[in-house]
């Protein structure tokens, strides 16, 4: 696999034009290009050489969109494949303020939480900064969007992966994605979302970069939080809130948890009255999902009377709540739903063709 250039910032570029002895111009120009998601070879006024000297070292089109699949509320999901082959995932939400999208930052995960799809066949690799970076570039492009008016304005880190599993990469996407001059989009429209992983929190609150934190929590307890998510037994409730509480001296920016509310596991009133107890008085906002069920992890959600009922009690407990509105759900919404029915599709294709050939003979 060849060296990825939207790995790079525009310094980096420039001392990479100086090195291959182009006119410094140049890099301004490459840069242009890349922000505006366009490969090495489709960049203008690049000369011939230049162009050829690039492609023979870095990635002419390190993600590209395989496939785009529309919901009927206007949700898209992309399935993209990287220059490895490798495939990964990510969705464009439309609101009103904006289009949001989320980016994934592995391919696979290691996390293997038992409400999500990403982890059904393990963390494959990382993702670099650049592919990160890319993800975003192409769909804005898509969309009709350039550098200096973007399309896409809010970008949340909660597609398939862990990202402060992969924090270098992470952390240099952060400061290339909010640089000047670039795509630019504020620290303050991106949310990272992370299962808990404490000692990474605390690097994240020393970056210097404003995002929005946010932490897959799911129980009040523990023991509950064990039983659906394995990270639970390296690092605890109480260790997660210091780090929290932490992040939120350091920022300024309140942290957010992510419920999702699961029948039989977390969604009753004495759930409620547990989260209640936890969180009360703390700066932090609790967004409540209503579960998009995965086959695989047979787990079941809650109806939207229910899930109401239980925002209700938040409420009037005192938290700072709000009931996510589900989007996508006929497209395989929820992280990893779409790779994996690929990867498993084109699994039962090879053993049907294994089977016809067998037959044959």
């Amino acid at each position: 696999m060849k060296e990825i250039l939207q790995d790079l910032s525009l310094d980096e570029l420039r001392a990479l034009v100086a090195e291959m002895n182009e006119q410094k111009f140049r890099a301004d120009q490459l840069y242009r290009g890349l922000m505006q998601g366009k490969k090495i070879t489709d960049i203008p006024g690049l000369s011939k050489e230049f162009r050829k000297s690039l492609a023979e070292r870095f990635e002419n089109e390190p993600v590209s969109i395989r496939e785009v699949f529309r919901s009927s509320d206007g949700t898209e999901k992309y399935l993209f494949e990287l220059s490895d082959g490798n495939l990964i995932e990510g969705v464009l939400m439309r609101y009103k303020y904006g289009n949001t999208q989320c980016v994934s930052t592995q391919v696979g995960c290691r996390m293997n939480c038992a409400f999500c799809a990403s982890g059904l066949n393990g963390l494959i690799r990382n993702l670099t900064a650049g592919e990160i970076l890319a993800q975003i570039l192409c769909v804005n492009a898509r969309i009709g969007g350039t550098a200096e008016k973007r399309a896409v304005t809010n970008v949340v880190l909660m597609g398939s992966g862990e990202p402060l599993d992969n924090y270098a990469n992470t952390v240099r996407f952060l400061k290339n994605v909010t640089a000047p001059g670039g795509i630019c989009i504020s620290g303050r429209n991106i949310s990272l979302s992370t299962c808990g992983i404490v000692p990474r929190m605390y690097d994240l609150a020393e970056e210097g970069i404003p995002v929005n934190l946010t932490v897959s929590l799911h129980a009040a307890t523990d023991a509950e939080r064990a039983r659906i998510m394995p990270v639970a037994k390296a690092y605890t409730i109480a260790e997660i809130l210091k780090a929290c509480e932490n992040y939120f001296e350091k920022t300024g920016r309140r942290y957010i948890f992510e419920y999702s509310l699961i029948a039989g596991e977390n969604a009753d009133k004495e759930h409620a009255q547990k989260l209640i107890e936890l969180l009360k008085g703390k700066p932090c906002h609790v967004n409540l999902i209503r579960l998009n069920e995965v086959k695989e992890r047979n787990l079941s959600g809650i109806t939207e009377k229910e899930a109401y009922r239980f925002l209700g009690m938040l409420e009037k407990g005192g938290l700072s709540a709000t009931l996510r509105r589900q989007i996508g759900a006929d497209i395989g919404g929820a992280c990893g739903q779409l790779r994996a029915g690929y990867l498993a599709e084109e699994e039962r294709k090879k053993k049907e063709g294994q089977q016809t050939a067998e037959d044959e003979v």
